[in-house]
């Protein structure tokens, strides 16, 4: 045999080696596939008015099997906070639209177990008076303003907002405290009170019952001329930290849904209107005038976390009650 020969015979065998070799090892093995999350009803509650008028367009989609993610969606509507906090806390809710400042109370007194998922309702309230005496937060400096809400949101909007116009709220105005928006209004009927606070929609039904009321301040425009970073909130979705954490997608659907959720509202008001009426939230004809001056939004993300910060900021220097004794820490930010 030459040495060409000795070497293609060396080369043969190599590669006879070689495809012996390959036959014997074992494929590698692809990683298993992430199994999809089962479709997950989310438990969840919103309060007549406001904060739960952004919701209607999911209700009805939710009800109807219309809604465009995997999400699926038990609500109900309550009259009262207190009715639902007890439920979120004890996991017979998933989730809630509740007062921004009342999360952030839950969230302390849990020990960190509630998240807020987004911001659904910028601020509702509104100065409005009989006559034409207040164009600006400095009018108000010696007039009586009939309100409720003392020793919650209103009262410490209102307070903030006198202070950084300069006003004193102690001394260079009367607050006059009432137990309900109800008797603000029967004030201003009866002549008692020619200036008051109210929350939407007790604007427009004041203003259905005294044709000459006006609205001369909007507090959320106020806070806004501040620029201070904050925002004036009323209302945030509120979550359990267990099912959050346990649940990924059924979340991510639920902020899908609930934005364009509050899109359509926003953009249909009429029709908006009529859903808010079928469902007992408010009266459709009232629900109607309100809703552009309601500020139903869903702010997540950093969005949400700027404003809302900054606006539990504010409540936690005016009474770190207001907020359940310290401010809430990162964590209780969703998406931030």
């Amino acid at each position: 045999m030459n040495r060409s020969q000795r070497i293609l015979s060396l080369c043969l065998t190599a590669l006879l080696l070689l495809s012996l070799t390959a036959c014997g090892a074992k494929p590698s093995e692809a990683p298993p596939a992430e199994e999809p999350e089962a479709p997950v009803t989310l438990r969840l509650a919103a309060l007549k008015g406001p904060t739960a008028m952004g919701l209607v367009r999911l209700m009805h989609d939710a009800g109807t099997g219309e809604h465009q993610t995997a999400g699926q969606y038990e609500v109900t509507l309550a009259a009262s906070a207190d009715e639902v906090t007890p439920k979120l806390i004890q996991g017979e809710l998933d989730a809630a639209c509740i007062p921004a400042n009342l999360a952030s109370v839950l969230y302390n007194r849990t020990e960190g177990e509630i998240v807020t998922l987004a911001v659904n309702t910028l601020g509702v309230l509104y100065i409005v008076e009989n006559g034409n005496a207040v164009q600006s937060m400095a009018d108000l400096a010696g007039k009586t303003i009939a309100a409720s809400g003392k020793g919650s949101t209103p009262e410490y909007a209102l307070r903030y907002l006198l202070r950084e116009n300069g006003l004193d709220p102690d001394g260079d105005v009367v607050i006059d405290w009432k137990s309900e928006h109800s008797e603000c209004v029967a004030a201003m009927a009866s002549g008692g009170a020619t200036i008051a606070l109210l929350p939407q929609p007790f604007v427009t039904v004041a203003q259905g019952k005294l044709p000459g009321l006006r609205t001369a301040l909007d507090l959320t425009a106020e806070w806004d001329a501040l620029d201070n970073g904050s925002g004036l909130i009323t209302g945030v979705v509120a979550a359990r930290r267990e099912f959050v954490e346990t649940h990924p997608a059924a979340v991510e659907a639920f902020l899908q849904d609930y934005a364009a959720s509050v899109d359509w509202v926003n953009g249909n008001i009429p029709d908006a209107a009529a859903l808010i009426g079928e469902y007992g939230i408010v009266d459709a004809a009232v629900a109607e005038k309100a809703l552009p001056h309601c500020n139903i939004v869903c702010l997540t993300g950093q969005e949400q976390f700027e404003k809302l910060s900054g606006y539990l900021q504010v409540l936690a220097e005016a009474d770190p009650a207001a907020v359940g004794g310290e401010l809430p820490r990162d964590d209780f930010f969703y998406g931030a």
